[in-house]
């Protein structure tokens, strides 16, 4: 259903925007408007290479401790997601970026995100440190998965006449 009214979005959203610039320049003039947007670009900015190397590296050292990255990681990812959306000018965008910094509007963000995502697997399959004698993977070396072309083959075109 979210997908279905996707386009419809992507295009209402810009004429929005393009309504609160008209709006808030009207209310405020044009040069404290556009200051607006350039400090909620520099705002997004800032908070973007805070929090996304931040997540990055956070994502990065559970996945090499074997863990799935769940519900510690929300927090940050939405203030990334709050970053892109200030630095895109509009005044509606703004206020949606806002919103997710009330702990309220991410938690409930979050439950409607976790009911719709399943990992599949568990934390143990990507643990690589403690390997056993029974473990499933196999490690080759050139030698042992190279092998000479089998002119018997139905795949090798010998039977086609080539």
């Amino acid at each position: 259903m979210p997908l279905k009214i996707l386009p419809g979005f992507l295009l209402l959203l810009p004429l929005a925007e393009i309504a609160g610039f008209v709006l808030v320049g009207k209310a405020i003039g044009l040069w404290p408007t556009l200051s607006l947007v350039i400090l909620s670009f520099i705002a997004g900015m800032t908070l973007l290479r805070r929090q996304g190397i931040g997540i990055l590296r956070h994502m990065l050292s559970e996945g090499r401790d074997g863990m799935i990255p769940a519900h510690e990681l929300v927090r940050p990812a939405m203030f990334v997601i709050a970053a892109l959306l200030l630095m895109v000018p509009g005044f509606i965008t703004d206020i949606m970026a806002l919103l997710i910094f009330v702990p309220v509007v991410r938690d409930l963000a979050w439950q409607y995100v976790s009911r719709r995502f399943a990992v599949v697997g568990s934390a143990s399959s990507f643990k690589t440190s403690n390997r056993t004698k029974d473990s499933k993977i196999v490690d080759l070396d050139d030698e042992d998965y190279r092998r000479e072309p089998n002119d018997n083959s139905p795949w090798s075109g010998k039977h086609l006449g080539k």
